[in-house]
């Protein structure tokens, strides 16, 4: 591998048996991600803002060892309780996000706030529509943000225990990719960004990462490209999408213009080669011949997880 694109060598496998009937899709569950940014402090070197990433401890069973950005699951119980909101209406953000429902808007957007609360320490609310919290630290936070993450807390109840109404205009919606069909934990996932807060720090380690790094966008694909960073598709896609802007401003203004089609891999068979591909993305295609079908380390297909019906840290630097 050239680069350093996240495979895991039993796709081709999945793939298979996707296609021969023997694996069944699950249905995406709802999730976001944030791509939480702050301007280079003058006199660093090279201009431009950095981006929050989190490298996933390897133990994890999905994506172990990969950088990507604060984020996860939506949590049921966002969906049926309305929080405190801020910015545009949830009928908006339903139009944006391409949902169906003001309630499906809120719970997506309470998944990116939530999340990046819980994984980042950074916490996109204040006490007023025109305000922001300014310092999560302390045990009193810090207590609150580990009910969260044990799911002891909603993120509703959270906010309306401490006044707190959700800046969701601190937030711009910037793509969305569904995770493939023959993976066994599938995600419908929309990146979000965002302006790191000021007065507010990020949190270095945490439950599922094992180094947190602020880095410009090019620095991040260039390890990419060098295969010193290991990456998921859609991490490397919305990197490169950010290297363009030279403030965390010009980024957040830009957002609007990003087209939230959601993107979906495709596989197919051209002649005893497997093509995996990402439309719109060829960067990521990949070919598989017949006989490297199994790579090291693959299950055969009846090993497949989900085969019976089954089937994104350092110090704050």
């Amino acid at each position: 591998m050239s680069n350093g694109q996240w495979y895991p060598p039993e796709w081709p496998a999945r793939i298979r048996a996707l296609a021969s009937g023997e694996l069944t899709a699950v249905t995406p569950r709802r999730a976001a991600t944030v791509m939480l940014l702050r301007d280079s402090a003058p006199g660093t070197g090279a201009g431009g803002p950095r981006v929050h990433m989190l490298r996933r401890r390897t133990s994890m069973a999905f994506a172990g060892g990969a950088y990507a950005y604060p984020g996860g699951g939506v949590d049921p119980r966002d969906d049926d309780q309305l929080v405190g909101w801020a910015g545009p209406s949830l009928e908006t953000w339903a139009g944006r996000l391409g949902v169906a429902t003001a309630a499906e808007a809120q719970a997506v957007v309470c998944a990116a706030v939530r999340e990046t609360y819980e994984e980042a320490g950074v916490l996109l609310a204040g006490p007023t529509a025109e305000t922001v919290v300014s310092d999560t630290t302390g045990a009193d936070w810090e207590a609150d943000r580990e009910a969260l993450v044990a799911h002891e807390l909603s993120f509703a109840g959270f906010l309306a225990r401490r006044g707190l109404v959700l800046r969701s205009d601190l937030l711009a919606a910037w793509a969305r990719w569904i995770t493939p069909a023959f993976e066994p934990r599938r995600y419908d996932t929309w990146f979000f960004v965002a302006a790191l807060p000021e007065g507010q720090r990020t949190l270095g380690a945490s439950g599922e990462a094992d180094r947190t790094v602020w880095i410009r966008p090019a620095d991040a694909t260039h390890g990419y490209d060098r295969g010193e960073l290991l990456m998921m598709p859609p991490t490397v896609a919305t990197l490169r999408a950010l290297t363009p802007y030279g403030t965390a401003e010009e980024a957040l203004k830009a957002a609007d213009s990003q087209d939230l089609a959601p993107v979906l891999a495709e596989a197919r068979m051209e002649g005893d080669e497997l093509v995996l591909s990402w439309p719109g993305h060829e960067e990521f295609t990949k070919h598989v011949g017949r006989g490297s079908a199994q790579g090291a380390g693959s299950p055969p297909v009846s090993g497949v997880p989900g085969h019976e019906g089954a089937a994104d840290g350092g110090s704050d630097e």
